[in-house]
C-alpha cells in the first residue's frame, strides 16, 4: 500500500492537469481578450477539476497499479512473495480493499459533489463565453463593443493620450450626434465601470427633431475642454443565477434522478390516453377497437393503381349501382379531411412526446453513469494489478503504454455508449454498462494469466517461440530437398 499511494497521488494530479489543459485548449478562444480576472479563472479551474475527477480517477488507479506491481515484479519481490507461499490474490487483497473504498468514494463524489460542480461550472462558463471583450481601443479602427457608441482615434500614446478623437452616438438612430476633438485623455474608473474622456479643442454636432422634416435643429458647439463619460457596465461579467440550470439532468443526484425518471414515465404513459381521447372526434370507430384487430395486416398498395382499385370486390361499387358519383366523392373528401385533422391533432403532442422521451433517456443515462464511473475504478484496478505482475516493468515507460491503451479502450467504449444512448440506438443501461461489460472479461483473463505466471508480455518468450518455429520450418525444408532413395 505504501508503494501504491505515491504513484497514485502523482498520476491522479498529473492526469487531472492534462484533462484541464484539454478543456482550455478547446475553449481558449472564448476567454481571450475579455479581461477575465485571476480569481474568476481560478474558480472556473476548481469547478472544472471537480467535474473531471470521475475521468481522472480510473486512469490514475490503472496507471499506479501497473507501476506498483510492475516495480515489485522487476525487483523480484513478487517471486519472493510467491516462494513464501503467498498467492497473488492474497497479495492483491489489501489494494483490492483500497480500490473498493475508492470506488465507493467515487460514487459519493459523483452523486453529491458532481451535480453542484456541474451547476457552478456551467453557469460560470456561460457567463464567460457571453461576456463582451474587454475595452481595447485600437488606432484607426472604430470600437463598437460599448452599446450605442462608436469610437475612433488616429493615434494613442501610453494608452491614455489620444489624437483626433471621434465619438459617434448610435443610440439616436439616423440623427447626427458626434463629438470630434484634436486631442484627449482617456481614463477608466477604479471599479472599471466608467470610461472618462477629457477632450480638448473640438466640436460637438447634434441634430434635433425629425430628420426628414423641414424644422429640425442642428446644433454645433465648440469647446476648449469637454468631458464625456461612458458606461462600461455592459462589459462587466454578468452573473447568471444558479437556478437557471438546477433542474437539468446533469445537476441532479441519483435520488432526484429517480424521482425525475418516475415522473417522466408517468407523463409518457398519459400521452397515449390523451391522443386516444383527442382522436375520438375524428375516428369514432376507434372506441370499438379490440386486440383482435392488431393481427389484421393491410394488403400492400401496388404502384400504378389507385386505392379504390385495390379494395376487395365486396367493398367496390359495381357499375349497375345507382349511387351517384357525388356521394362517393363526398365520402372520400370527408375521409381525407378527417385524416388531415387527425394528423394535425397528433403532430403537436408528438414534439412534446419526443422531447420528454429524450429527457427520460438522458436522465436514465446520467443515473447509470454515476454507478458505472465508480465501478470503473475497481475494474481498471483489476486490470492494472495482474497486468503489472505479468509485465514486470516499473517506472513510467512500459506501464504508461499499457495504461494509455486500456484507458483509451475504456474512454472510447464509454463515449460510444453515451452517443448510442443519446441517438436512441441503445437503451441507457446497455449503453452505459458497455465499457464495463467489455473490460471485466479482460480483467478476469489477466488475473488467470497472472496466477499461472503467464509469459504473455515477455518478449523473450516470443523470441524463443519464433526461433523454435524457424528451426522447425528449416528442418522441413531440408527434408523436402533431400532426394528420396527407392
Amino acid at each position: 500500500m505504501r508503494s501504491f499511494i505515491g504513484p497514485f497521488i502523482a498520476t491522479f494530479f498529473l492526469t487531472l492537469f492534462v484533462l484541464i489543459l484539454q478543456f482550455f485548449w478547446l475553449w481558449i478562444d472564448d476567454f481571450v481578450g475579455k479581461g477575465i480576472d485571476v480569481i474568476t479563472m481560478l474558480r472556473l479551474v476548481v469547478y472544472l477539476s471537480a467535474t473531471l475527477v470521475p475521468l481522472a480517477l480510473p486512469l490514475a488507479i490503472l496507471l499506479s497499479s501497473i507501476m506498483t506491481f510492475g516495480n515489485l515484479g522487476e525487483t523480484f519481490e513478487l517471486v519472493a512473495i510467491k516462494s513464501a507461499g503467498i498467492g497473488l490474490l492474497r497479495f492483491m487483497l489489501p489494494l483490492t480493499v483500497v480500490a473498493m473504498l475508492l470506488s465507493a468514494l467515487a460514487f459519493l463524489f459523483n452523486n453529491y459533489v458532481i451535480p453542484v460542480a456541474n451547476l457552478k461550472m456551467k453557469t460560470l462558463h456561460y457567463d464567460l463565453v457571453n461576456k463582451k471583450p474587454a475595452f481595447d481601443l485600437k488606432e484607426g479602427v472604430f470600437y463598437t463593443t460599448i452599446p450605442d457608441y462608436a469610437i475612433k482615434v488616429s493615434k494613442k500614446e501610453n494608452d491614455s493620450i489620444l489624437h483626433n478623437v471621434i465619438i459617434y452616438e448610435t443610440s439616436t438612430g439616423p440623427q447626427d450626434n458626434i463629438v470630434a476633438a484634436e486631442k484627449g485623455i482617456m481614463r477608466i474608473s477604479a471599479d472599471k465601470r466608467f470610461l472618462e474622456f477629457t477632450l480638448f479643442n473640438g466640436w460637438r454636432y447634434e441634430e434635433r427633431g425629425n430628420r426628414y422634416a423641414n424644422n429640425t435643429d442642428f446644433i454645433r458647439l465648440g469647446f476648449k475642454e469637454y468631458k464625456k463619460i461612458l458606461d462600461l457596465s455592459s462589459l462587466m461579467l454578468a452573473r447568471t443565477s444558479d437556478s437557471t440550470y438546477k433542474d437539468r439532468y446533469e445537476m441532479l443526484s441519483t435520488r432526484q434522478l429517480s424521482r425525475n425518471i418516475d415522473s417522466l414515465q408517468r407523463m409518457l404513459d398519459k400521452f397515449k390516453e390523451r391522443d386516444r381521447q383527442d382522436l375520438q372526434g375524428y375516428m369514432g370507430f376507434s372506441k370499438y377497437l379490440d386486440t383482435g384487430w392488431m393481427d389484421v395486416k393491410a394488403p400492400p398498395i401496388k404502384k400504378g393503381k389507385s386505392f379504390i382499385d385495390q379494395l376487395p370486390d365486396s367493398l367496390k361499387m359495381s357499375k349497375t349501382d345507382n349511387a351517384p358519383t357525388a356521394v362517393k366523392l363526398s365520402v372520400v373528401d370527408q375521409s381525407i379531411s378527417f385524416a388531415n385533422s387527425s394528423k394535425s391533432t397528433i403532430e403537436g403532442p408528438s414534439w412534446d412526446y419526443d422531447g420528454k422521451r429524450k429527457e427520460l433517456r438522458l436522465s436514465m443515462m446520467t443515473y447509470h453513469e454515476k454507478i458505472t464511473m465508480s465501478i470503473a475504478v475497481l475494474v481498471l484496478f483489476l486490470i492494472g494489478a495482474p497486468l503489472g505482475s505479468i509485465v514486470r516493468k516499473g517506472g513510467i515507460g512500459t506501464p504508461v503504454v499499457f495504461a494509455v491503451i486500456f484507458f483509451v479502450i475504456f474512454f472510447l467504449l464509454n463515449n460510444f455508449g453515451k452517443k448510442f444512448v443519446k441517438e436512441d440506438v441503445l437503451q441507457p443501461a446497455a449503453g452505459m454498462w458497455l465499457a464495463t461489460a467489455v473490460l471485466m472479461p479482460i480483467a478476469i483473463f489477466l488475473i488467470i494469466k497472472a496466477l499461472n505466471d503467464s509469459q504473455l508480455f515477455n518478449k523473450e518468450f516470443y523470441f524463443r517461440f519464433y526461433r523454435a518455429i524457424k528451426k522447425l520450418v528449416g528442418r522441413n525444408k531440408v527434408a523436402k530437398e533431400q532426394p528420396q532413395v527407392s
